[in-house]
């Protein structure tokens, strides 16, 4: 069945003000069955997990049902999904538990297309760092450019599922049977991927996957899906009476109950995009796949469109595919100005390098950046016009 755009949009009370949102890869909009999820476990009788009392017992539940719904998003298992208050504090907890056990001389292979939490993290172990560079013009990452580099001492390589800043999709199995070929752990950061298309984390041979459902339209905080088995292996520092079993020991003190049940329900919502039968997982990937036909249809209005606007440079032609997201900026006007602009024509389009500093000094724009705009699921071709003719007004002003 055809995606519905329309009824989809009904959902997301803050679309009310009116603004075109293309600032979903910095954060989504949220559905109202996210808002009621959370505010109905806020104002539930909570206790910390347990069997004995109801509110003990709606914990466990809280957390044991998120479990599952993140499983099923990413095809992972339950007792492998670690929650944490993002992405970037789960790479810093990674890192750290993974780095006691390297040795000096130990390496690990960054690129220059990532967002800085999954290269940063894995430079200050301490470990040698070696930098895979990406072609500036296409945006892509060749897979030799990352595998060149392996050698016996590489422990890990770090690489981005989908650019925050390009949509580039690196050929993630390819690089990641080499990785394994030379004994090495993949890191994934899933975070950019996610909303957008279906995901499979051991078809696409990740053993850590990070994403954040804050922009897949849930709450703000984070989870990485491992295997149970290859996260046991991991002893990260904790309070001696917390719970060494996996995966609450990586969960430091108490979970967020609510933004849990949030993210549950964000997942239920994305599992009902279009009407679907079998379990959650079928009905995700039902849902996804149809979904990434809509925001492909949506990123080719917006690119050709930007295409045909002299004096607009966009950044990066990926020829895989790609998440819907366009870098560009406007000849002669500073990437703020275009914002600033934008949005005072109820365009919010933001500006800068989006923590993706590396891609953009290896882009050329410094640490300045440029203007991004990402389709969403609740993006129309009424509202990638708003943003063409606000771009086309800024360029004549």
């Amino acid at each position: 069945m055809a995606y519905d755009v329309e009824a989809v949009r009904k959902h997301f009370p803050a679309l009310d003000e009116g603004a075109a949102h293309f600032d979903g890869p910095g954060g989504s909009q949220v559905p109202d069955v996210v808002a009621e999820a959370v505010a109905a476990t806020l104002v539930s009788a909570i206790a910390n997990r347990g069997s004995v009392t109801t509110a003990e017992r709606r914990a466990d539940e809280i957390v044991r049902g998120a479990r599952q719904a993140a499983a099923d998003l990413v095809g992972g298992v339950p007792d492998g999904i670690v929650f944490g208050r993002s992405t970037t504090q789960l790479m810093y907890d990674f890192s750290r538990a993974l780095g006691k056990n390297w040795a000096p001389g130990d390496e690990v292979v960054v690129t220059r297309l990532d967002h800085d939490a999954n290269i940063r993290p894995w430079v200050q172990t301490g470990a040698t760092v070696r930098w895979a560079g990406f072609d500036p013009v296409t945006g892509e990452l060749p897979v030799e450019a990352v595998t060149s580099l392996l050698t016996d001492r590489t422990r890990l390589v770090a690489v981005t599922a989908a650019s925050n800043l390009l949509g580039t999709r690196p050929d993630l199995p390819a690089i990641a049977a080499k990785v394994h070929e030379a004994g090495a752990l993949f890191y994934v950061d899933g975070v950019h991927l996610t909303p957008h298309t279906p995901v499979d984390i051991a078809a696409l041979g990740a053993d850590f996957f990070g994403c954040s459902p804050y922009k897949f339209l849930g709450p703000h905080l984070g989870f990485v899906a491992a295997s149970p088995a290859l996260l046991d292996t991991l002893h990260p520092d904790k309070l001696a009476p917390s719970s060494d079993a996996v995966p609450e020991r990586f969960e430091l003190g108490t979970l967020p109950y609510e933004l849990l049940a949030g993210t549950t329900a964000a997942i239920d919502f994305l599992a009902g995009l279009v009407p679907g039968e079998g379990d959650r997982r079928a009905r995700l990937l039902g849902s996804m796949r149809a979904l990434e036909e809509y925001e492909e249809s949506m990123l080719r209005l917006l690119d050709n469109g930007l295409a045909e606007l002299s004096g607009v440079t966009r950044y990066g032609s990926p020829t895989r595919r790609r998440t819907p997201t366009v870098l560009f900026s406007v000849d002669g006007v500073a990437p703020t100005d275009v914002y600033s602009g934008l949005a005072e024509r109820g365009v919010n389009a933001p500006a800068g390098t989006f923590y993706a500093i590396e891609c953009a000094r290896h882009l050329g724009l410094g640490n300045t950046g440029a203007v991004r705009a990402g389709i969403a699921p609740y993006t129309t071709a009424s509202d990638v016009n708003r943003l063409l003719e606000g771009v086309a007004a800024l360029r004549n002003a």
